[in-house]
């Protein structure tokens, strides 16, 4: 995988500006409505001041808990299925929309992060393509990839060399190859719009 892990177009490569609208999904999509509560006064308690000051740049640190997995593939991929999603899976071939937070196994520290990101399954790190197809429309896994499976004994900006990662993904929407060039054959087609007539002097 030739693509670097930071929070621009680095960590994962994405597909062409054409593709973008193509792949848009309701994020509400199967959620319920919650019932009424019934109003009742809040207790607020004071705050107390925090003056520590906030280390910049400020880097999040994911729990020890939530840098595990529970089950492991034959190639040694690790993943957990927070959200399971029935329906079908991305294949090799198609260009998918996630959410995603990336993380180190080591020490928990969040490397990079991304909401409603297109990327191709076949332009990402070996772990991170195998895991893509293991979950349909609205499903959430966490997957736990090994170096070798990674970016191996190579440095990446905030990775250091032979480091296991952490992947949080939400699959919001995916469109196979055949898909996205129909729709490009399609956009190709449509008459072009007129143009302005040039303002007279």
């Amino acid at each position: 995988m030739a693509a670097h892990m930071t929070s621009s177009s680095r960590a994962l490569r994405f597909v062409s500006a054409m593709a973008l609208p193509l792949l848009v999904l309701p994020l509400s999509a199967g959620a319920t409505t919650p019932k009424k509560a019934r109003p009742h006064a809040a207790v607020l308690k004071p705050v107390a001041a925090n003056n520590s000051i906030i280390p910049v740049p400020l880097e999040p640190v994911v729990p020890a808990a939530q840098r595990l997995c529970a089950d492991r593939t034959p190639s040694g991929l690790g993943y957990t299925m927070l959200r399971p999603a029935s329906g079908p899976k991305p294949a090799a071939d198609a260009t998918v929309l996630v959410n995603y937070i990336g993380y180190l196994a080591a020490t928990g520290t969040v490397f990079d992060q991304n909401t409603r990101a297109p990327m191709p399954v076949s332009g990402v790190i070996k772990g991170f393509a195998e895991g893509l197809q293991m979950a349909g429309r609205t499903g959430v896994l966490r997957l736990c990839i090994p170096a070798a499976m990674g970016y191996g004994a190579e440095a990446t900006g905030p990775i250091p060399a032979n480091s296991d990662l952490v992947f949080q993904v939400e699959v919001l929407d995916f469109k196979s190859a055949a898909e996205i060039e129909e729709m490009r054959k399609a956009r190709a087609a449509e008459p072009a719009p007129p143009k302005d007539p040039a303002p007279q002097q």
